[in-house]
């Protein structure tokens, strides 16, 4: 199918910046629906999940809305592709400490907070940073290791599968800050905030036939 006629669907379920990434999207050529509606997250050809705040929160939501068997159904079984963007990344783990929540289990990880015991490293960790990364990706086609991506986020995962880590970071220690498992993405980044870094990658994503 010719990229521009996807459906890309960006899942609202009230914890997200959807409209920045609605917006981006639509900068690089895209035109996204921004839904949670069960028909629409069926007939998707691609998925986004963002997210800002709470992880226990995040879950609640996603079940209140009966969100959840449509997802795993989606990504575990019709292997739609997934891109999970900040907390969006961090709810594909099995649990988290904040709010001791458990998550949707799609990857072998845990978010935990950052506890890092020098005052020059502010947490949040927010603003700008480079990623390493560890593996091949369609996310990183036409990839430099000049570019730089906007973070904002107290928790980070702990991938117990080095093999579904995509790209780390640094800040005081070596965090994950993308993961890639099969059809399913994740960056703790906002792409959607990270200029033409971001665009790339958003476009990489959209493009790529993943599975």
């Amino acid at each position: 199918m010719h990229p521009e006629k996807l459906n890309i669907v960006i899942l609202d379920y009230g914890m997200g910046n959807l409209r920045s990434v609605y917006n981006k999207c639509k900068r690089i050529g895209y035109q996204a629906l921004i839904s949670n509606k069960k028909e629409d997250i069926l007939n998707a050809d691609k998925l986004i999940l963002p997210g800002v705040g709470h992880f226990a929160n995040g879950m609640l939501k996603l079940a209140e809305l009966n969100l959840i068997p449509v997802l795993n159904e989606k990504v575990l079984v019709n292997k739609t592709p997934i891109l999970g963007i900040c907390l969006g990344m961090q709810l594909f783990c099995k649990s988290s400490e904040e709010g001791n929540a458990k998550g949707l289990g799609w990857i072998d990880a845990e978010t935990v907070r950052f506890k890092l015991q020098d005052n020059r490293y502010k947490i949040p960790h927010m603003g700008w940073n480079s990623i390493k990364p560890k593996k091949e990706s369609v996310l990183f086609n036409h990839f430099d290791a000049d570019y730089l991506y906007y973070f904002v986020h107290s928790y980070y995962i702990q991938c117990n599968n080095q093999a579904d880590i995509l790209a780390t970071t640094e800040y005081k220690i070596e965090f994950v800050s993308a993961l890639e498992k099969e059809n399913i993405f994740g960056v703790q980044f906002h792409p959607e905030k990270s200029h033409e870094w971001g665009e790339q990658l958003l476009k990489n994503f959209i493009e790529t036939n993943h599975v």
